[in-house]
């Protein structure tokens, strides 16, 4: 059963399992004995062994003895016994340990796994939380930009309070507040808003000056392009028109210019785009390919901000960049500084600057630049329409 134990007995030797086995009763030896041929019995078992046979010989290997030899305590074999039961009684304690330790492990496991999941459970409140909050301030910043713009004092003052006061904060109705302290934090409020303002409206009139009549050129616009009489709106057609062959025609862009070019100078004009899902607007080169494609980028004469599946705004570059606007723009203001080398595009509700070409080269005539795109099913059919420029008083 412990073929690893060894002891010293005169000389150094291996005790196999068999040595502790009585071959009589087949137990572990009990006040182990040996015969003069060296096997090992019980003590009792192998008195009663002789005592029940006509000779003395050895159980095992059937020698016979001539007379009974005196039986003397194997000491080896008994301390080995004696160190079995110790090792015996070390491997029930440890097996107790080990069992204990498994138990402690499994137990800590499952409270690691609990803590984990509580954890989990808190960090996804407090996302939430996050998020909610997040989401009321962009409200807020959105009805705040929405409040810059008004001249209804009364309505502003009625509105400060709450849009000034932090969400998910403190019961506000259980607190008394000094009216000197809020009105002083209104008028302050108020002369940023008006400052704001002031310097938007400045910026705004400044480029205004510049503005200029455009109307559509219908010797450039793409067959399936439809042009009001005044030459003021321009959509996407359901039949492709039969007109006359014009080399300033486009024939693959879905694109109409204004009639005049400018070649110097500043000019402005502003286009609605209320409505539609796609749209393209800008200036472009006179040299810009009319026949076959080419890539809306300043490289290939263009210079356009766009509308894309509803709500992706870009400027076309080499690549292209997305842009991020607070609010869906209704109308687009252009404004080109032929000398400057600037192509700046306008939110004019918002009063707000969307995107700026900066250090171009402009050596011919720029025209403004139009497309409606496809109408996309119905989605896209609002027509683009050149107006009136909005004054901001």
């Amino acid at each position: 059963m412990f073929p690893f134990l060894s002891v010293t007995h005169d000389s150094s030797s291996l005790l196999s399992e068999e040595q502790f086995v009585c071959s009589v009763c087949l137990d572990v030896l009990a006040d182990p004995v040996s015969t003069p041929c060296g096997h090992n019995f019980c003590r009792t078992c192998l008195t009663q062994y002789w005592d029940n046979t006509p000779r003395c010989l050895c159980p095992l290997c059937k020698e016979t003895f001539t007379r009974r030899p005196e039986l003397k305590i194997n000491t080896t074999l008994r301390e080995v016994k004696i160190t079995e039961k110790e090792i015996a009684d070390s491997i029930e304690v440890f097996t107790a340990l080990m069992c204990a330790i498994e138990r402690s492990q499994a137990e800590l496991l499952q409270v690691m796994e609990e803590k984990q999941k509580a954890a989990e459970r808190q960090a996804e409140g407090l996302i939430k939380d996050l998020e909610q909050e997040i989401t009321d301030l962009k409200r807020r910043d959105t009805e705040l930009e929405q409040l810059s713009h008004t001249e209804d004092h009364i309505h502003l003052l009625q509105m400060y309070p709450a849009l000034s006061s932090p969400p998910h904060t403190k019961n506000w109705t259980d607190i008394s507040t000094d009216t000197d302290v809020n009105m002083e934090s209104v008028k302050r409020a108020l002369s940023q808003l008006q400052k704001t303002l002031n310097e938007k409206t400045l910026e705004l009139k400044r480029i205004q000056q510049y503005s200029v009549d455009v109307t559509l050129d219908p010797d450039t616009a793409h067959t399936y392009l439809i042009l009001s009489d005044d030459g003021k709106q321009v959509s996407f057609g359901d039949t492709n028109q039969i007109l006359l062959a014009n080399p300033k025609r486009f024939d693959k862009h879905i694109t109409v210019l204004g009639t005049e070019g400018f070649s110097s100078g500043r000019f402005y004009y502003e286009v609605q785009v209320k409505g539609k899902t796609e749209w393209d607007v800008g200036v472009a080169r006179e040299s810009v390919n009319r026949k076959g494609e080419f890539t809306l980028s300043p490289q290939d004469g263009c210079w356009t901000v766009v509308l894309r599946k509803g709500n992706e705004y870009k400027a076309c570059d080499l690549p292209s960049l997305s842009l991020t606007l607070k609010q869906k723009p209704q109308t687009v203001g252009v404004f080109v500084d032929y000398e400057e080398g600037l192509v700046s595009f306008y939110d004019v509700q918002a009063r707000s600057h969307i995107y700026s070409f900066t250090g171009q080269s402009f050596t011919e005539k720029l025209y403004p630049y139009f497309s409606p795109s496809k109408n996309d099913g119905g989605k896209n059919s609002p027509p683009l329409i050149i107006s009136h420029i909005y004054k901001t008083e």
